[in-house]
């Protein structure tokens, strides 16, 4: 996909696509490549990957376009489907300033080791204009120089500053993903079951998982399917392995009464399985760890992630899901200092709505559930599992299981070997929950604190 720099625009090319963002108030228009021809001198940046959308840092700073620079593929998902994980982005202000370096890599139809000019040409017209009005206004301008030079100073440096954390925010935490033919925003079960089967991929999106949703509205407004990219934060891990559930030991091979072994195929006797982890964050009540606790008055609780793991063999694909999420009471930690202690915001009676809120979400998504609570049942952590055991009471709902480990406690020492307690505890509740593929009927809820 190349990215052009015109007069008035920045134009993205893909084949015989294009889409016209305006650097003078960003609307976007989509029109066909052959209208690149009407751009004023156009001249090719380089090669982008698409279109994350638009973003304003703040009021004083023009709007900025987001762009997909670089990629690494994760790997393919049952289908042939390929899921990339964004490793770069390019953000351009979306003004009549010229954009700094922007490394992209180069367009080999457009650049043969020449570089791009650092200014665009002027029209005549422009250009006389220019140095007719130059000398009238150059004695005018002496007095509030300074006072311009020191504000465009402090504003290219909150600029700088801002730029620099949304770079941070999509490079450094290595946590974007998205694929141009898989949904990853659903489940396999929530895809099979979905009435959207055939609409554009971000149409069918679960809107709890597209991260870019509102940076992109104006394109979802156009309706311009082929530019819109839903991504999402999480993790996603996609791996290949072989399995020979016929294997022999030496001895049995060796031993005259073993017959031999019949000529079949390779994927018979060593099936492959492809092998996922998808995590798709919420994009509703996430923030930092300690500074975004409990629920809100929508039934969100912060930093909600659905976890959800793929089997794949021959033309079967097993699906299964957990959800996490902080316990949904309104509660908070304030301060800056390690593990700071937790406060209740609310009493039981203000929270039971709000509570009733967030679980009715997740039984009419999720239907039966099993929540596994692992914070503290001692110390300073108690108040909030004492409150989280009360609200699961006071909500009576048959569809929910409550079971209490405290990690902490079980795991001290970093003995995560000692999680086999709970799982033996609730071995017959795993048991019961099935695969997807076995009529999934229940879910696993964790709540911990992190």
């Amino acid at each position: 996909m190349e990215l052009f720099q015109a007069k008035d625009e920045y134009i993205l090319q893909s084949g015989d696509r294009a889409l016209w963002c305006s650097r003078r108030d960003g609307a976007m228009t989509v029109r066909p490549a052959t209208d690149l021809l009407l751009a004023w001198n156009p001249v090719c940046l380089g090669l982008v990957e698409g279109v994350i959308g638009k973003i304003q840092l703040h009021t004083d700073l023009p709007l900025g376009l987001v762009l997909i620079r670089q990629k690494a593929l994760v790997g393919q998902l049952p289908g042939n489907h390929k899921v990339y994980k964004i490793t770069k982005i390019a953000v351009i202000p979306l003004s009549d300033e010229e954009p700094q370096e922007l490394e992209l890599e180069l367009c080999k139809k457009h650049h043969f080791g020449i570089d791009k000019p650092d200014k665009l040409a002027q029209s005549p017209d422009e250009s006389k204009f220019l140095m007719k009005t130059f000398s009238q206004i150059k004695s005018n301008v002496a007095v509030p120089i300074k006072k311009k030079v020191k504000e465009n100073k402090e504003k290219e440096r909150l600029e700088r500053r801002l730029l620099d954390e949304l770079y941070k925010i999509f490079m450094d935490s290595d946590s974007f993903y998205y694929s141009m033919t898989y949904d990853l925003t659903n489940s396999v079960q929530r895809q099979g079951d979905s009435e959207k089967t055939g609409l554009p991929l971000w149409k069918q999106v679960d809107d709890r998982f597209f991260w870019n949703k509102h940076m992109i509205q104006d394109l979802i407004n156009l309706q311009a399917d082929f530019w819109v990219i839903p991504i999402i934060q999480g993790f996603v891990q996609v791996e290949e392995l072989v399995v020979n559930y016929n294997e022999t030991s030496d001895e049995e091979r060796s031993s005259p009464e073993t017959p031999p072994q019949e000529i079949t195929c390779v994927d018979d006797i060593h099936p492959r399985f492809t092998v996922a982890l998808i995590s798709r964050r919420s994009r509703h009540r996430a923030g930092m760890r300690y500074k975004r606790r409990g629920v809100d008055t929508d039934g969100h609780v912060a930093n909600y992630v659905e976890t959800e793991q793929l089997i794949h063999v021959h033309s079967h694909t097993l699906s299964f899901v957990q959800t996490r999420g902080s316990v949904p009471v309104f509660w908070s930690q304030a301060g800056y200092r390690y593990n700071p202690r937790p406060r209740l915001e609310k009493g039981e009676k203000e929270t039971m709505s709000y509570f009733a809120a967030h679980f009715e979400q997740q039984l009419n998504l999720y239907k039966k559930q099993v929540i596994i609570n692992l914070v503290d049942q001692g110390g300073r952590e108690k108040i909030i599992g004492d409150a989280y055991l009360k609200q699961v009471l006071l909500y009576n709902n048959s569809n929910l299981t409550y079971v209490s480990f405290d990690f902490h406690e079980h795991c001290r020492g970093m003995k995560f070997e000692n999680v086999q307690i709970l799982t033996d505890a609730i071995s017959d509740i795993i048991t019961d929950m099935k695969w997807f593929l076995c009529c999934f009927i229940f879910l696993c809820v964790i709540n911990l604190l992190i």
